[in-house]
């Protein structure tokens, strides 16, 4: 009888197609031609990764399993900081980035963010599909990196804090120790507000809670929700202090190496995607906030006012005017009114 020399390569190769049947439940003859990895930091009830999942396995059922995405929630692949490191040199070849996170490469993808600058979703939805949008996508290029086309949403941001502090005014924000992201700008805005900034990885953030590292912190009501911060945070101000995002960055090469009709099918997959997520993270937004009621949050709306004049004698709109210029300056008035 003759005898098959199965190789190790082979098993993986076999081992590769049984994931793709059944991620795509539909039968694949052989191992995808290309096999990306994408990761990000939100979990796996968060409307973000429900949707690249989603987006994911479309692209291999258009493409008939030649290109299969595995997205990894959670932070599997490392801390927001270690990804994007890992996307540009090739580790990974796809990452939900948030723009706060992706601003210490890029800082122009931080512009859309500016402290108290948008005012509702149609403001930011006409800037990030508009001029600004063109901006950041442009500066992300010229980084390395291949950014997709529309910005996914990751919301209005809130300020929560522990038992001990309800924040309703500047002067509660006075010596507050504060998490925010591996970010200049939040940093910058916080400071300005009389707080004490301190930069932590969201993967570490709700340890740092925990322990009372920080005494709070400051994202959208979903991130709150999903990463269930209510657990170890007993107030929430809601500032909507800055409006923040998340872009699919592409390792450069490994996007280069795709064929043009790979290309087209992952570019409309994820776009389209994009859109139904800001629908989602808008509806789970507005029942939220009796969701955590209910698990004993407790909810204020401080004046956004106070805050802005507080930035205003900072020199935090001045130092960020001249730190993206003119210009880029200009095209986000265009759609917020003027800021400085």
């Amino acid at each position: 009888m003759k005898t098959t020399n199965v190789t190790r390569r082979r098993v993986l190769s076999i081992g590769t197609a049984a994931v793709a049947a059944t991620m795509f439940g539909k039968p694949v003859l052989a191992a995808a031609e290309f096999d990306f990895k994408l990761g990000v930091n939100t979990p796996e009830t968060h409307p973000l990764t429900i949707r690249l999942i989603e987006a994911a396995k479309l692209v291999g059922t258009q493409s008939s399993g030649r290109l299969n995405i595995t997205v990894f929630a959670n932070s599997q692949l490392g801390g927001d900081p270690e990804m994007l490191s890992q996307v540009r040199a090739g580790g990974i070849e796809l990452l939900a980035a948030p723009s706060m996170t992706l601003s210490t490469l890029v800082p122009l993808s931080g512009l859309p963010s500016i402290g108290f600058a948008f005012q509702s979703y149609d403001q930011v939805w006409a800037a990030m599909d508009g001029s600004v949008g063109d901006l950041v996508r442009e500066a992300i290029a010229k980084a390395g990196v291949v950014p997709l086309n529309k910005v996914w949403d990751n919301g209005f941001r809130q300020i929560t804090s522990s038992s001990s502090r309800q924040l309703n005014s500047v002067d509660d924000l006075k010596g507050f120790k504060i998490r925010v992201p591996v970010t200049a700008l939040l940093t910058s805005l916080f400071s300005g507000l009389g707080a004490l900034p301190s930069s932590i990885s969201y993967s570490e953030l709700y340890s740092a809670l925990q322990t009372h590292i920080v005494e709070g912190q400051e994202n959208p009501l979903a991130q709150v929700s999903t990463g269930k911060l209510y657990e170890v945070q007993k107030y929430c101000a809601l500032s909507n202090h800055c409006w923040s995002g998340y872009w699919i960055l592409g390792n450069r090469r490994a996007m280069a190496g795709l064929p043009p009709d790979l290309l087209e099918i992952i570019n409309a997959a994820f776009d389209a995607a994009a859109v139904k997520e800001r629908a989602d993270l808008l509806e789970m937004d507005r029942s939220l906030q009796a969701e955590l009621t209910g698990k004993g949050m407790t909810f204020n709306k401080p004046d956004p006012v106070q805050f802005r004049a507080a930035l205003v004698k900072a020199g935090f709109y001045t130092q960020w005017q001249k730190t993206y210029g003119a210009d880029a300056w200009a095209a986000l008035e265009k759609y917020t009114g003027k800021l400085t």
